[in-house]
This record gives C-alpha cells, sequence and structure tokens, in this order.
C-alpha cells in the first residue's frame, strides 16, 4: 500500500532545450502536412511522446528504405549519419533536421580532429542514435569505447589522438573512461568545453543533491533513453536502495513509502511528473530543490524557421493584411509541454 509522507522534486528534471526543439519542430510538421509525416528514428527516446505522435500519423523509421519517395521527413535529434542527412534530402518532399545543436558540436569537432589528421576515441554506448551517427562523420579515424578494459585494449596509436563522448553520458561513467584513455595517451587532444550535455549534467547534480534524504527514489523515463538509465544508475551509485525507473503513472510501485525523491530524464513530460504526484498523494506535500535555472533555448530548425514565415505570409495575404504587421509567432514562449498537450486534445 502506498504511504507517502513526502515528495522530493529534482530540478531541473524533464525536457532539455534540445527536446523541447524537436517536438516543437515534428509538432509545426503534423500540423502543417497530411499524414504520414515520416520520422528518422524515434523524434526522442520516450514511448509517451513517441505513441502520442504515432496517434497523429507519425511514421517512425530505422531505414529510409521503408519511407515512399516524395514524404516529408523529420530527422531525430540524436543526430543523423552525414549520408543519411543526403539520401534523406534526396527522398523526401520536405526534410527537416532536428539533430540537438550539442550533437552538432561533436560531429563538427570529429570532422575537424580528422581533418587534422588525429584518430577519435569516442566515449558511448554500442548503438546508441547518437554514437552510431557521430562516429559515421569520420568513420576511418574514429573507435568507440565505453569501459576501462576496451580502453586497456586499444592499438599505439601512430597518429596524435583526440577524445570526445556521447553528450548524454553520466559524468562518472565518462571520467572514468577519460581519465584511463589520458593515462594512456598522455598528449590526447580535448575539448576546451565538456561534450556532455549541460541538461544531463544539471539531471544528475539534482539527484544527488536529494538521493540521501530520500527513501525511494522515481525516476520517469523509458528504457531506451541513455540520460534516464544514467540517472536510475547514478541513484544507486549514490546509496539509494529503492530505485524504480518507469514509463508512467501505471508503473508505481504499491509499496511506496516514507520521502519519495521524484526526477525525469531529458525527454520525460512534465505530465507524467504531475500523474505521479497526484497518484502517490503525499501528506506532507511536496517540496522542490532546484541546483540550477535552465534558460538555455534553441530556436526552431532552419527548415522549420522557413515554415513558419511562409505559412504567416500565405495567411497574412489571404486575408488582405500588411505583411509589415503580419503576426510573428514566438516560439520561446511556447513548450514542448504545452504543444503536446494540444496535440493531445
Amino acid at each position: 500500500m502506498i504511504n507517502v509522507e513526502k515528495i522530493i522534486l529534482a530540478s531541473p528534471r524533464g525536457f532539455c532545450a534540445g527536446v523541447e526543439m524537436a517536438i516543437k519542430a515534428l509538432a509545426w510538421m503534423v500540423r502543417t502536412f497530411e499524414a504520414p509525416v515520416y520520422c528518422y528514428h524515434e523524434i526522442v527516446h520516450n514511448k509517451i511522446v513517441v505513441d502520442r505522435f504515432k496517434n497523429l500519423g507519425v511514421v517512425f523509421v530505422d531505414d529510409l528504405s521503408e519511407i515512399p519517395v516524395g514524404r516529408p521527413i523529420m530527422l531525430s535529434a540524436h543526430g543523423s549519419a552525414p549520408q543519411v542527412v543526403q539520401q534523406a534530402q534526396a527522398k523526401g518532399s520536405y526534410v527537416v533536421d532536428s539533430v540537438c545543436p550539442l550533437v552538432t558540436k561533436v560531429h563538427h569537432e570529429v570532422k575537424t580532429r580528422a581533418s587534422k589528421g588525429f584518430h577519435i576515441v569516442y566515449i558511448g554506448h554500442e548503438g546508441h542514435e547518437e554514437a552510431v551517427g557521430t562516429m559515421a562523420v569520420a568513420p576511418e579515424s574514429i573507435t568507440r569505447v565505453e569501459s576501462l578494459d576496451e580502453v586497456a585494449a586499444l592499438p599505439n596509436f601512430v597518429e596524435p589522438v583526440a577524445i570526445l563522448a556521447q553528450t548524454t553520458l553520466s559524468h562518472r561513467d565518462w571520467k572514468d573512461v577519460a581519465d584511463a584513455v589520458k593515462v594512456r595517451f598522455p598528449k590526447v587532444w580535448s575539448p576546451g568545453k565538456s561534450d556532455l550535455c549541460f541538461a544531463t549534467t544539471n539531471r544528475q547534480g539534482a539527484l544527488m543533491k536529494i538521493a540521501e534524504q530520500c527513501d525511494a527514489i522515481i525516476v520517469i523515463g523509458s528504457e531506451n533513453s541513455s540520460n534516464t538509465r544514467a540517472l536510475e544508475k547514478l541513484a544507486r551509485e549514490v546509496g539509494c536502495s529503492n530505485v524504480y525507473r518507469i514509463n508512467d503513472v501505471s508503473e508505481l510501485p504499491n509499496s511506496l513509502a516514507g520521502v519519495v525523491g521524484v526526477t525525469a530524464g531529458a525527454s520525460a513530460p512534465e505530465e507524467l511528473v504531475a500523474q505521479i504526484i497526484e497518484q502517490l498523494a503525499p501528506t506532507n506535500g511536496v517540496e522542490e530543490i532546484r541546483i540550477a535555472q535552465e534558460d538555455e533555448y534553441f530556436p526552431p530548425p532552419r527548415h522549420i524557421r522557413q515554415l513558419q514565415v511562409a505559412i504567416e505570409t500565405t495567411v497574412t495575404t489571404m486575408l488582405g493584411g500588411a505583411l509589415a504587421s503580419r503576426k510573428i509567432v514566438d516560439d520561446r514562449k511556447l513548450a514542448a509541454s504545452t504543444v503536446l498537450a494540444l496535440l493531445a486534445s
């Protein structure tokens, strides 16, 4: 029987700036084009978000050959290999690349280091879409590792070595492997600023802040979300014995009691947090502990901005309005959580 005394909310939690951008971009596409709209890989790694778009006619595919010629295509926030982007542009009637700018930064670093003759040691999860896309930027010049044993097995490269990383890794996992790379290759080049996503780092820091106060911790997010799994692992490492990763309120265990910490991965919508709070009904209420204020904003992808201007211009002209005074959509003020709620209505 659930008998929760208090909930402690970790903050920041939930949607990051990259997820906000990607969800709003795909929402524009489903409102503009007739179904089906195709998306190469899941737009973000969250079952609730993906299912909501599926209900609106979005078809998620893992191979561009599954997409009929001439359909609108969205490329996911995790980043795509250069050849995938080129194939999509050749096949789709309208193509939007919703890659997170932080992933784009790593792609650029791979391309730059490879062009300068470096061999890149890339820390990332095998098979993860971000890792696959990043390694495809310079496949002959990059080797992926994610464990100390894999670092030890690296050859002694003749060329200079650079180190880069998947943006959604746990800082603890990344640090140990990165330190081992630096021991193997003392002159290794690394970027001036960590590749790890600020949102991932903030969510892990907030969780560590609340963990020791909690009898149990709920981590909201999907199994295939790397940053969500990192939160789950971190909660266990800092000493909480009752850690539960759930997709939604239906997966809450019935044994919860005492003080419960709640956080959410970077692709989990805030509506799930609200539902869980309502279900747990803590007798002494909810306390939110914030360690950082996230004000980062990523504007819509270029093709979405062009689409917005075209629609605004067309509607204004058809209604006989003046183009100079037409209403401009302020994307910054529109939250992805609001967009998802509207899509469900």
